[in-house]
């Protein structure tokens, strides 16, 4: 008899930083947690090494490019959202080319820096949480 191994989704996060700030999306458009700030994010896709997803997503939501290299796995977070239970990776990134924006409007309605023991109220929680324990 063979066990069935449990299957997660895996997302990744990243903070784009600047010394002691970073750089947060607030989400918008979404159906989920709208109004709340985040970090660049999304899912890996087959084929994918997480930090070649977080270069992907980073790009994707920001505009600005960073080789999966220059990133750092920061922290890793098992979370539970709406009844599914997914794995969360967080990288930190220094060095980038480009000017963050809002690639995605229809996603995000606004791109700020914010220190990092001074979030937003409204942060997603689960990203807070990884935020402070990176920090």
């Amino acid at each position: 008899m063979s066990a069935e191994r449990y299957t997660l989704s895996v997302a990744v996060f990243i903070l784009l930083r600047q010394d002691n700030e970073i750089c947060m999306l607030k989400r918008s458009g979404t159906g989920w947690m709208d109004g709340y700030y985040s970090l660049p994010a999304g899912g890996l896709e087959d084929g994918e090494t997480l930090s070649m997803a977080a270069a992907r997503e980073l790009k994707e939501e920001t505009g600005v490019s960073i080789a999966p290299e220059k990133l750092q796995h920061a922290h890793t977070l098992h979370v539970r959202t709406e009844g599914r239970s997914w794995i969360g990776h967080f990288f930190t990134g220094n060095t980038w080319t480009g000017k963050p924006r809002l690639a995605e409007p229809d996603k995000h309605s606004e791109i700020i820096w914010k220190h990092l023991t001074r979030l937003p109220e409204e942060t997603v929680p689960y990203v807070r949480q990884a935020i402070e324990e990176i920090n």
